[in-house]
C-alpha cells in the first residue's frame, strides 16, 4: 500500500474535531469522489465499552471520515477545516462491533452533492469482515 496522505496528529489538518472524539486517525487516500480513512480502536476511545467499539463510535467513525474527506478539499485550497453536521443517516446496518486493537478501514464514496449538501456511502471493515456500512448527508458550514 502507497503511504498514507495523512496520519497521527497530521489529521488534525483536516478534521475540526479534537480529543476526546477524535474517531479517525489516517486519511489512506482520496480523489474528488471516494476516499478511504482508517481508526485503530484503542481501550480509552469514548465509544468503547463491554470490550468493543459502540454503534455511536462507529457511526461517528464514518462521520468524521466524511470529514477528513471534506477536509482534504479545504487544505488543497490552503483553507482550515470547516465544520460539518450530520443531516441524515439511512439504510446503516451495524454488523460487528470492533474490539480493542482491531483497525477499522473505511471507503467513501459521494452519490451526489447540492446546495451544500452531500450524499455519501460507506462502508466500513474490518479485515475483510463488514461492520457498519450506510449512507449520510453531510452539511458542511461555509462560514
Amino acid at each position: 500500500m502507497d503511504k498514507p496522505l495523512f496520519t497521527g496528529d497530521e489529521v488534525f489538518r483536516l478534521i475540526p474535531q479534537r480529543a476526546p472524539i477524535v474517531m479517525v486517525d489516517t486519511l489512506l487516500d482520496a480523489t474528488d469522489t471516494e476516499a478511504n480513512t482508517a481508526l485503530t480502536v484503542a481501550p480509552d476511545n469514548l465509544f468503547f465499552a463491554d470490550g468493543h467499539l459502540r454503534e455511536p463510535g462507529l457511526i461517528e467513525h464514518i462521520a468524521q471520515s466524511a470529514a477528513a474527506f471534506a477536509g482534504f478539499s479545504t487544505y488543497k485550497q490552503g483553507l482550515p477545516p470547516k465544520l460539518g453536521y450530520i443531516g441524515e443517516i439511512k439504510k446503516m446496518r451495524i454488523e460487528h462491533l470492533p474490539a480493542v486493537g482491531d483497525t477499522l478501514h473505511t471507503h467513501l464514496t459521494i452519490l451526489g452533492e447540492a446546495a451544500g449538501i452531500t450524499l455519501l456511502a460507506a462502508e466500513t471493515k474490518v479485515a475483510d469482515t463488514i461492520v457498519a456500512a450506510g449512507q449520510m448527508k453531510i452539511f458542511i458550514k461555509n462560514d
